[in-house]
């Protein structure tokens, strides 16, 4: 059975700053396309049973600086839809919402088209993406380029766990996890490393 290979986007000017990002399609700024460059010696030479990525521009091209051809859009791999939350920092949302929390408190409702989504609901989609990669793993490695939000959700429910740990694994942009299995159970073999 293949690993897991997560790959989080490289850096945009919403990352960088901290502000929530799903649906507006920013492109990787200068170090973020470093990042995701840097990416291609990990993975030059190799062949993998499937290669999916998120829809959004930034992560399509972080798939083809990282050398990773042949990958196919899967619109389950979008990050969190986050309503009307979308391009506002947390530090913001806190000056009215003190105590909030994305993992457990969820979004407002944002502009039509963008409802907002829970961590359960973030997890359905995540669990669609699993089930996609499962048929794959046993031909190989898979990997999934996308977003810090719904990488860590589906870590959470690769693990067995609920959606809301996601917020457990912290993840970097241009950064590569690895997913294994250890006596026939799935394990975090490594986590947020860049070269």
């Amino acid at each position: 059975m293949g690993d897991l290979l997560l790959v989080r986007h490289g850096e945009t000017e919403w990352s960088a700053s901290g502000r929530h990002t799903s649906w507006t399609d920013l492109p990787l700024t200068r170090h973020g396309e470093e990042e995701a460059a840097s990416l291609a010696p990990l993975f030059a030479g190799r062949s993998f049973a499937l290669v999916l990525t998120s829809p959004r521009a930034r992560a399509m091209r972080t798939a083809r600086l990282a050398g990773l051809g042949g990958a196919v859009s899967d619109p389950d791999l979008r990050e969190w839809d986050y309503g009307a939350y979308e391009g506002v920092p947390t530090v913001d949302i806190h000056r009215t919402r003190p105590d909030w929390f994305l993992w457990t408190d969820g979004v407002p409702p944002g502009p039509d088209g963008h409802p907002g989504e829970s961590a359960a609901q973030v997890g359905e989609r995540a669990d669609r993406v699993l089930g996609r990669a499962a048929e794959a793993l046993a031909d190989g490695d898979v990997v999934l380029v996308a977003h810090a939000h719904l990488l860590r959700v589906l870590t959470a429910r690769r693990l067995g766990l609920p959606a809301e740990d996601g917020r457990l694994f912290r993840l970097g942009t241009g950064t590569v996890s690895r997913l294994s299995t250890e006596h026939g159970r799935p394990v975090v073999a490594e986590w947020n490393t860049s070269p």
